[in-house]
């Protein structure tokens, strides 16, 4: 099989917008605060709206499954409080629960957590509960700055995001380090705030000794790991130099990356880098980058096809493609048995 570990909703019926924007209009004026019943998107509009998107270029380029979660830039958890960030998380998870039940062997959930800024992460575990145990969600996006691009909360590390790792050990699934919007006019969101974070993710991880607390946590840090491949030595160095053990015997039981990277040098790095083990196959395709690349002819969000080109052994290949994530995502891999797969 051929998993992509990392598909957003981004192709969602504008209804889903356009009750968002009333949403967000009511934080100023209440009056205007709609609600859920207020949102009707039907069956047959979810269908259309992947049947020509997601579904079509999955089946062009001979995918099997995608981990589908809510739009990672309308998360958006620096709007309003946790009242409206629970509200707005419950839509989204459902939707694509409704999707995966529409699509039952292409799509599989995972869920967004109503994060808001310097609220209790706790509050994040009954949407958790309820996804993993009503949706069959196999894993969450864990947004490590809430705040939108300014950083204000404390690192991954930090004893406060406890609660919520407790759980993720309990249910055995991974969180992707997945930031939303960047409001900072410094940091364009997928250019800058999305690789900078990814980056910032492996490094708190890195100085701290998180994974001694829950050494069954499992991250996975998507966009190729943001920096962090192409600073392999850095980041070695700066561990030998803080004292801390190799990366391999540091991290590497529990921090993961995906193939989000664009072009085939980028994807040979990545391989050539990062042990085989630790990358998992992922396009978040519809996307970041949508266009096609005019040095190559073909989609830049294509990712196969740079796996397809890599200098690897087909072992290697079948890991990206599928080993790594049955290991990573053991509800993923549960439910694929389930169904004789």
């Amino acid at each position: 099989m051929i998993i992509d570990i990392h598909g957003h909703y981004t192709t969602a019926p504008k209804a889903l917008e356009a009750w968002r924007n009333r949403q967000i209009a009511g934080i100023k004026n209440p009056s205007e605060i709609p609600a859920v019943s207020e949102l009707h998107i039907s069956d047959d509009e979810l269908r259309e709206s992947i049947e020509s998107n997601q579904l079509r270029l999955m089946r062009e380029r001979g995918l099997d499954l995608t981990v589908f979660s809510p739009r990672a830039s309308f998360m958006a958890h620096h709007i309003g409080d946790f009242e409206v960030s629970s509200t707005w998380a419950a839509i989204c998870n459902e939707l694509c629960y409704r999707v995966s039940e529409l699509f039952p062997d292409s799509f599989v959930p995972a869920a967004m957590l109503p994060q808001s800024p310097g609220v209790d992460i706790s509050t994040c575990i009954p949407e958790l509960v309820k996804c993993v145990e009503q949706y069959g969600n196999v894993a969450i996006n864990l947004n490590p700055d809430p705040s939108g691009g300014h950083w204000t909360g404390p690192p991954l590390s930090d004893r406060s995001w406890y609660p919520i790792y407790e759980k993720m050990v309990e249910y055995d699934i991974p969180a992707m380090i997945h930031v939303s919007t960047s409001c900072n006019a410094c940091f364009h969101t997928t250019g800058a705030h999305y690789l900078n974070a990814d980056t910032t993710a492996f490094m708190q991880c890195l100085t701290s000794d998180l994974f001694r607390d829950f050494p069954a946590l499992k991250f996975v840090i998507p966009h190729g790991g943001g920096a962090v491949p192409y600073h392999w030595g850095r980041f070695r160095g700066l561990a030998h130099e803080l004292k801390k053990p190799l990366l391999k015997e540091h991290l590497l039981d529990n921090v993961f990356f995906d193939t989000c990277v664009y072009h085939q040098p980028g994807i040979d790095l990545l391989t050539r880098v990062i042990p085989v083990d630790n990358i998992l196959f992922a396009s978040e395709m519809i996307g970041a980058v949508r266009g096609i690349d005019p040095e190559t002819g073909n989609y830049f969000d294509d990712t196969k096809r740079y796996v397809e080109a890599a200098q690897i052994e087909p072992e290697a290949r079948y890991k990206i493609y599928e080993g790594n994530a049955r290991r990573v995502y053991p509800r993923l891999d549960a439910a694929l048995k389930a169904k004789g797969r």
